[in-house]
């Protein structure tokens, strides 16, 4: 059985669509479950009239993403877990596509489809990588899809945005954290829990058969830049809250999972990269500075 877990905030447009392909594929023995963060009217239950077999999970704030992922995994029976974003459509045949995958080696534990933008051209996503800077890498991100990417192959981790799960590997990953970390809340959760995985020995894996679509960005970016320069940034798009945690599980995901000499190696590109945030920051929200300095991260 594939355990599919939605988390959603308030996000009916996209929604229904995201339920309606999982239930449309050709894998059939699929169990999905929604949770519904912070729900703020009776929507639920057109949702509940229109798919009668969806299990549902309420919650009466917004719990994020790593919490709410991790009632749904500790609620789910499925052998495999796919968490998937609510402004995400799948092609009919994913959820066969990443089952056929996982099941090449015992040791992968996780699968990343070819994720591509709605207009089905742009690319979102084909594997996540850790960067030189420490800063995740979709691979292929905003590039146009002309088959550059159509081999099959290992990678570092998958995109949160559609991201399937050998159950094995979120148990033998598991602390007192969760599966994912829930200190995180959202932001480089998928990282660590890839980072986390690959330090115990888990592999990933590319399937360009399984496609999937993504509407990047319609559940965290709040905020329309006035600016045309900062519209090329997708952290000029986030909320205050939101920039400072981005910023922060940074730092944590560093910290838990970097060795001394992959930052004494990667030095030079972890400062470049240092340089350009805080000099979006002095720029453009220098208040936030301090709140970054002083909301340190909790790795205890």
């Amino acid at each position: 059985m594939v355990s599919a877990i939605i988390v959603t905030y308030n996000n009916l447009r996209y929604l229904k669509d995201c339920i309606w392909f999982l239930q449309s594929q050709s894998f059939q023995d699929l169990e999905t479950i929604v949770i519904f963060n912070n729900l703020q009217d009776n929507c639920i239950n057109n949702i509940r009239k229109d798919f009668s077999k969806v299990s549902f999970i309420i919650n009466n704030e917004n719990l994020l993403y790593c919490k709410a992922y991790n009632q749904g995994i500790r609620q789910s029976k499925g052998e495999y877990v796919l968490c998937i974003n609510d402004d995400v459509i799948l092609e009919e045949n994913f959820i066969e596509e990443v089952v056929k995958t996982i099941s090449i080696d015992k040791r992968i534990g996780m699968v990343s489809g070819k994720i591509l933008r709605m207009d089905r051209i742009t690319i979102d996503s084909t594997g996540l990588f850790l960067g030189k800077s420490r800063k995740p890498i979709e691979r292929g991100f905003n590039q146009n899809d002309k088959g550059q990417y159509n081999k099959e192959e290992y990678i570092f981790g998958v995109s949160g945005a559609a991201a399937f799960y050998r159950r094995a590997m979120l148990e033998d990953i598991k602390n007192g954290n969760g599966y994912f970390d829930e200190r995180y809340g959202m932001f480089y959760e998928d990282l660590d829990l890839a980072w986390r995985a690959n330090t115990k020995g888990w592999r990933a894996y590319y399937n360009p058969k399984a496609v999937a679509y993504h509407k990047r960005g319609a559940s965290a970016k709040t905020i329309s830049p006035k600016s045309r320069f900062l519209r090329k940034y997708n952290f000029a798009y986030l909320n205050d809250e939101l920039k400072v945690r981005l910023v922060k599980n940074r730092y944590m995901t560093i910290i838990k999972n970097d060795s001394f000499w992959g930052i004494i190696l990667n030095l030079p590109f972890i400062l470049a990269y240092e340089i350009k945030l805080y000099l979006y920051l002095i720029s453009f929200s220098p208040k936030l500075l301090i709140r970054i300095f002083k909301e340190s991260p909790d790795i205890c």
